[in-house]
């Protein structure tokens, strides 16, 4: 017998809106993320445009990812960015030992490469700065090679290397965990650090400024780094002695705060990536659920300790969003692959659809995050084999949830059957709407690994269906490989039914993330 829910959607539209932001993505130089994934050279066998992969950026055009992180991640604490710029061939090779990668850096991608690939799928690009082993003058100096218009040596020198325009670079982290391999600071440590990086860091007027105390500038966001999210004393302790310290005297420029949460599975408490029972299954999206605390906890820590400025009309007006810098599942990785390569299936799907919606629901206290990662790495939108470029389901998902961006968040209830608590309560049905040029985007989750679920749902005006899609498959253990790379992917489903009580009946298949779409009548 399928199990039951009931959904009821109020199209009162809220004044929350979802921030597009909160689908970036993250690329590092990480195992196979960059070489050899997204990155094959320009001379390679392999489909590429200028030396990135083409079906890769047809992919990631199609999509649209609103923001892309990099150089990293740890690789950022030991990456100097003039070893990324000029001649591809006079590049210096160094070492990469981010996270058991350790093979040579040809330095082939860089600056320039990072900031093609962004348009060309046109993501607003975030770099990571090194506070680990760089310098105050390293960070602007490179702002300025990738900001500054007018004609000061790092401008030229940018031109020669190839862009004559600046790259206008919006966001700029301050380091990374700094709690960790970022430099083990304490949170005042890192508090003291942090101000005179974002004090140094440059302005670019728009306009020519001669004689102007307060030109019009490039908007810049300053992002400081947020705690381990999966600390639970810890990351209480470093947001408030953060805000703390900054609160101290005069606040400098901040405008995000990096939340890190990772869905830990690394001893195989919910088995391998591809082998699971349904209590392990249950184990695995139960932990996805610990966010939404996490979020709403950090959320009032800084508004509770952001520095006032009081009434000082000279002194910077703090307004800090939080964002989640790193998020996914980290199962036990093959190691006979490249670093940190893992599988995405039905599973991991679901998990991040339970993630998202997480973050869709509370779109009025996050505002950016970036899934770890891109390509090749933990949960990775596409997987490449060779000349093979495989997008997984989670690339799918991630197309379904598109219609979310930039929506009107809707107030939704649902009902239903409590399948597994252990941090948080794992139910049946999970969902959210939102609502965009007068159509209502419904995401059903059935987080049940076995059992359908007869959804009831109630939706508060008329209207009509205007499209319903699917991700299932026949086995929650399946993925999209080589041989088989369309095995998950979004199918049209059956629309929902009229039912007796004027209610919509819908069916979701176990193990499923269904989005419908609802035009309001005029």
């Amino acid at each position: 017998m399928p199990y039951k829910s009931r959904i009821k959607i109020e199209t009162t539209a809220t004044s929350q809106i979802v921030s597009p932001e909160l689908h970036g993505q993250f690329i590092e130089h990480l195992g196979g993320c960059i070489q050899g994934g997204i990155w094959v050279g320009s001379d390679s066998e392999i489909d590429n445009k200028e030396g990135l992969r083409t079906a890769l950026l047809n992919a990631f055009s199609d999509l649209e990812p609103p923001v892309l992180r990099w150089p990293g991640g740890c690789f950022a604490d030991t990456y100097h960015w003039r070893d990324g710029i000029g001649d591809p061939n006079r590049r210096p090779t160094t070492y990469n030992a981010t996270f058991g990668t350790n093979q040579p850096e040809n330095n082939e991608f860089g600056t320039h490469e990072f900031i093609d690939f962004c348009r060309r799928i046109n993501a607003e690009p975030w770099i990571n700065t090194n506070l680990l082993s760089g310098s105050v003058e390293e960070m602007v100096s490179w702002a300025e090679y990738c900001n500054r218009p007018s004609d000061t040596y790092l401008a030229k020198e940018r031109a020669t290397n190839g862009s004559s325009t600046p790259f206008n670079v919006t966001y700029w982290g301050i380091g990374n965990e700094a709690w960790a391999g970022g430099g083990t600071f304490t949170a005042e440590g890192y508090a003291d650090t942090y101000r005179r990086y974002a004090s140094a860091f440059p302005r670019f007027p728009i306009e020519p400024a001669q004689n102007q105390l307060f030109p019009e500038t490039l908007p810049i966001k300053l992002v400081a780094v947020g705690p381990d999210g999966n600390k639970p004393q810890e990351r209480v302790e470093w947001t408030r002695r953060f805000f703390d310290a900054l609160g101290e005297f005069r606040a400098p420029p901040i405008h995000g705060y990096d939340l890190h949460f990772y869905n830990w599975n690394l001893q195989g408490e919910a088995g391998t990536i591809t082998d699971f029972n349904e209590d392990q299954w249950n184990y695995l999206l139960d932990g996805a659920l610990e966010l939404e605390e996490v979020i709403e906890e950090q959320h009032a820590l800084i508004e509770k300790h952001l520095p006032q400025a009081g009434n000082d009309p000279f002194a910077y007006q703090p307004n800090v969003d939080l964002i989640v810098g790193e998020w996914g599942n980290w199962h036990p990785f093959d190691t006979s692959k490249t670093a940190l390569w893992q599988q995405n299936t039905v599973r991991d799907m679901v998990c991040y659809a339970l993630t998202l919606d997480i973050f869709h629901r509370h779109c009025d206290k996050v505002k950016m995050a970036c899934l770890a990662q891109s390509v090749n790495v933990l949960g990775a939108l596409a997987i490449t084999d060779g000349p093979h470029t495989i997008l997984t389901p989670t690339y799918h998902l991630f197309q379904l949830y598109k219609a979310h961006r930039g929506a009107q968040k809707l107030e939704t209830s649902c009902r239903s059957t409590t399948l597994f608590e252990r941090t948080s309560t794992l139910k049946a049905v999970h969902s959210f709407a939102s609502l965009k040029d007068g159509v209502v985007t419904i995401n059903i989750v059935n987080a049940s690994m076995s059992q359908p679920n007869e959804v009831s749902l109630v939706i508060d005006t008329k209207g009509n269906w205007e499209e319903c899609k699917q991700l299932a498959s026949d086995q929650p253990w399946h993925f999209n490989d080589a041989k088989h790379p369309d095995r998950v992917s979004p199918r049209d489903c059956s629309r929902p039914s009229r039912s007796a009580n004027n209610a919509w009946l819908f069916l979701a298949p176990p193990a499923s993330v269904s989005v419908l779409r609802y035009r309001i009548s005029p």
